[in-house]
C-alpha cells in the first residue's frame, strides 16, 4: 500500500519540456531514499495547463509542482516526500485580487470548466485498463451489450443532442441511425478520425494520450449500435506518444476480452486496429480517410453517397472523431438528459479548446457550450500577455474565421460562430493582439491551405493559389482595389464549387477578415502601411532623435551595416540597406526606434 502517489504529466507538450527525464530522476531519487514501496509514480496524460508543464501532483495533498527541471526532483523527494514539507517555490499559485490559489482545481483555468471527454486525463496512467476500469470504465460498454438493444442505444444518442466534434456538426445519433440498417447482413464499419491537421489543434491528440480506452469503449459501443464488427482508427503517425497508448490500450482490451470475439458472452465481436496517416490536412475529410484507409491516395470522393450507405471498402461506414467518442459512455452511464441539460438549445453538451497565440494560458480546456468568448480568454486563458488588447480569435483553423473583439461576448456555440463568419471547427483557438496583422493571418492560413490541397478539383487546387498570389501582393504593398474584389470574388467562387470540406471552406478567414478588418485590406494597398508592423515589405525602421543617445548599440548589433552615427551622436537608419530584421529595435536600450 502506498502512502503517497505523484502524477507526472507525459503529455507531448510536458514530454518536450523533459518529464520523462523528470520521472526517471524521480525513480532514482525514490530508491536512493528507500521510498520507492511507499510512494507510486504515475505517468498520465495532458493536465491542461500546458503553458506551466511539466506538471507534478502529490497525493494526497493535492500539491501541484509547475515548470519542474529535473534539478528539483532530488528537493522534492527529500522535503515533500522524505520530511513532509511543501517546495513553495515549486508550487503553482495563481494570483487573485485578493487571495493566492494552490490547489489546481480552485483555480480560474479550473473552475470554470465542464471536463467529461478530458474527465480522465491527467488523473490516470493511460497506459493502465485497470485504472481506467476504475474510474468505471467499460461499465457503459456492458451495459449497452446486456440490458438495451441498439436501436436504443441510438436513441440515447440521439436524445443527448450530440453533435459531431470534428467540425460540422452533424448530429452523432443521427448519423448512427444512417448506418443501422441491415444489421447482421452487411459488412459495415466503425472509424475514428484521429488525424487532426489543424494548426494549433491538439484536443484529440491529448485525449488519445491520456485516455486511449474512451475511444475503444465508445467505437465498441458505436459497433453493437449500427451492426459493424471492425473498428478502424486513422491517427497521423505525427502522434507517437498517441500512437504507442493506442496500441498498448488495443492489447491490453483484447486480452480482458472487451475487444474481439464474444464480448461479455453476448456474441457481439468486435475488434479495432490502427492505421497510420502520414499528416495529409486533406485525409480530416471522411471520404478522403477512408480511401487512405483503403491504401489508396487520400482524396476525396464526391457526396452522395454518403459513407452511412457506402463508405469504408463501399460498406455502410459511421466516421466520429476523438473527441465525439469521448463523450458516448458518460452519456450511456448518466443519461441522455443529463448531457442534454449541459450547453445551449441547439449545442448540447462541453466542447475542448486548445488555447494559442497570445494568451498567458495556452493550454487544453473543456467548457460548456454557450461559455462567452471573453470568459475562455480572460478568466480561463488568464489574458493577454503583457497588457496587449485582443484583437482576435481564430476558430476553426484553417476552415474558420476570426472572431473580432466587437464579438468578444458572444457565446459558443456551433451557430453563433456560423452566424459571425466562423465556425467551431475541431476546437483550436488562437488569440490575437494588436500587433497581428489580419491580413498576414488570411496569408497564413491560404498557405497552409494551397499546401495540403490534395489537387483533386481545379477550385481548390488552382483557386486557393490564386487567392494567396493576390494576399502576398497586397501584404508587399503591391495590391489594388480591384484584388481586394476579385480575392473575395474567388473566396465565394470556391466555396461554392469545390468538391471536399477542404475547398469549401478555405476562404473563411480571408472572408472574416474581410468582413471585420477591411480597414487593414485598404492601409495595405493605399497607404502601402501595415498597421500591425508585421509585413516586412512595408516596414520602416527609424530612430527618435529625441530619444537617442548614442550608444551605439543599435550599429555594433546591426547585421547589415545599416546604422551609422558617432558616440553619443544621434543614429540614423539607411533605409536601402536595412534588411528588416528587427535587431535595432530588439537591442535598444532607449526605446529611440520605432517600427511604422
Amino acid at each position: 500500500m502506498y502512502r503517497a502517489h505523484v502524477l507526472v504529466c507525459g503529455g507531448t507538450g510536458c514530454n518536450s519540456g523533459g518529464s520523462k527525464e523528470i520521472i526517471q530522476k524521480l525513480k532514482e531519487e525514490l530508491k536512493k531514499n528507500e521510498l520507492q514501496n511507499e510512494v507510486s509514480v504515475v505517468e498520465t496524460g495532458c493536465h491542461g495547463l500546458c503553458a506551466q508543464g511539466p506538471i507534478m501532483v502529490v497525493y494526497p495533498d493535492a500539491v501541484s509542482y509547475a515548470r519542474v527541471t529535473v534539478n528539483d526532483i532530488a528537493e522534492i523527494v527529500e522535503e515533500h516526500l522524505l520530511k513532509g514539507r511543501v517546495v513553495d517555490r515549486l508550487v503553482y499559485v495563481e494570483q487573485t485580487l485578493d487571495s493566492k490559489v494552490t490547489s489546481l482545481n480552485e483555480t480560474a483555468f479550473y473552475k470554470k470548466q465542464k471536463r467529461i471527454a478530458l474527465r480522465n486525463c491527467g488523473i490516470i496512467d493511460p497506459e493502465s485498463i485497470d485504472e481506467y476500469i476504475g474510474t468505471d470504465g467499460y461499465e457503459a460498454l456492458g451495459r449497452v451489450l446486456t440490458e438495451m438493444t441498439p436501436d436504443e442505444v441510438i436513441q440515447v444518442i440521439l436524445d443527448s443532442g450530440l453533435r459531431g466534434r470534428g467540425g460540422a456538426g452533424f448530429p452523432t445519433g443521427l448519423k448512427w441511425k444512417f448506418a443501422s440498417g441491415n444489421r447482421g447482413n452487411v459488412q459495415k464499419y466503425v472509424c475514428c478520425n484521429a488525424d487532426e491537421g489543424d494548426p494549433g489543434a491538439f484536443m484529440d491528440r491529448s485525449v488519445l494520450e491520456g485516455d486511449p480506452h474512451v475511444v475503444l469503449e465508445a467505437m465498441a459501443i458505436a459497433g453493437y449500435a449500427i451492426g459493424a464488427n471492425q473498428g478502424y482508427i486513422y491517427v497521423r503517425a505525427e502522434y507517437p506518444i498517441a500512437v504507442e497508448r493506442l496500441r498498448t490500450a488495443i492489447a491490453q482490451a483484447r486480452e480482458y476480452g472487451l475487444l474481439g470475439k464474444d464480448i461479455f458472452g453476448t456474441g457481439f465481436d468486435f475488434d479495432i486496429d490502427l492505421r497510420l496517416g502520414a499528416g495529409a490536412f486533406v485525409c480530416g475529410e471522411e471520404t478522403a480517410l477512408m480511401t487512405s484507409i483503403e491504401g489508396n491516395r487520400g482524396e476525396p470522393r464526391p457526396r452522395p453517397p454518403f459513407p452511412a450507405v457506402k463508405g469504408l471498402f463501399e460498406s455502410p461506414t459511421i466516421l466520429n472523431n476523438v473527441e465525439t467518442y469521448a463523450n458516448i459512455p458518460r452519456i450511456i452511464l448518466n443519461g441522455a438528459e443529463w448531457f442534454a441539460s449541459m450547453g445551449t438549445e441547439k449545442s448540447k453538451g462541453t466542447k475542448v479548446f486548445a488555447l494559442g497565440g497570445k494568451i498567458n494560458n495556452t493550454g487544453l480546456v473543456e467548457i460548456p457550450m454557450g461559455t462567452t468568448l471573453r470568459t475562455v480568454i480572460d478568466e480561463i486563458g488568464g489574458g493577454i500577455p503583457n497588457g496587449k488588447k485582443f484583437k482576435a480569435a481564430q476558430t476553426g483553423g484553417p476552415s474558420g474565421g476570426c472572431i473580432p473583439a466587437e464579438h468578444f461576448d458572444i457565446p459558443i456555440d456551433y451557430d453563433n460562430l456560423i452566424a459571425i463568419g466562423s465556425m467551431m471547427g475541431s476546437g483550436g483557438l488562437i488569440v490575437m493582439d494588436e500587433d497581428n496583422c489580419m491580413v498576414d493571418i488570411a496569408k497564413f492560413f491560404l498557405e497552409f491551405t494551397v499546401d495540403e490541397s490534395c489537387g483533386k478539383c481545379t477550385p481548390c487546387r488552382v483557386g486557393t493559389k490564386r487567392m494567396y498570389e493576390i494576399l502576398d501582393k497586397i501584404t508587399k504593398g503591391e495590391g489594388t482595389m480591384e484584388d481586394i474584389d476579385k480575392l473575395e470574388e474567388l473566396a465565394y467562387y470556391i466555396k461554392d464549387n469545390a468538391l471536399c470540406g477542404l475547398g469549401q471552406t478555405a476562404p473563411n478567414p480571408v472572408l472574416s477578415t474581410l468582413r471585420y478588418f477591411k480597414d487593414e485590406y485598404i492601409a495595405h494597398v493605399k497607404e502601402k502601411r501595415c498597421p500591425a508592423g508585421v509585413c516586412k515589405e512595408l516596414l520602416q525602421f527609424n530612430i527618435d532623435p529625441d530619444k537617442c543617445k548614442g550608444c551605439t548599440k543599435c550599429a555594433r548589433n546591426c547585421p547589415a551595416n545599416a546604422i551609422s552615427g558617432k558616440v553619443k551622436e544621434v543614429h540614423t537608419i539607411d533605409h536601402d540597406k536595412c534588411i528588416k530584421c528587427g535587431a535595432c529595435l530588439d537591442n535598444c536600450s532607449f526605446d529611440a526606434i520605432y517600427k511604422k
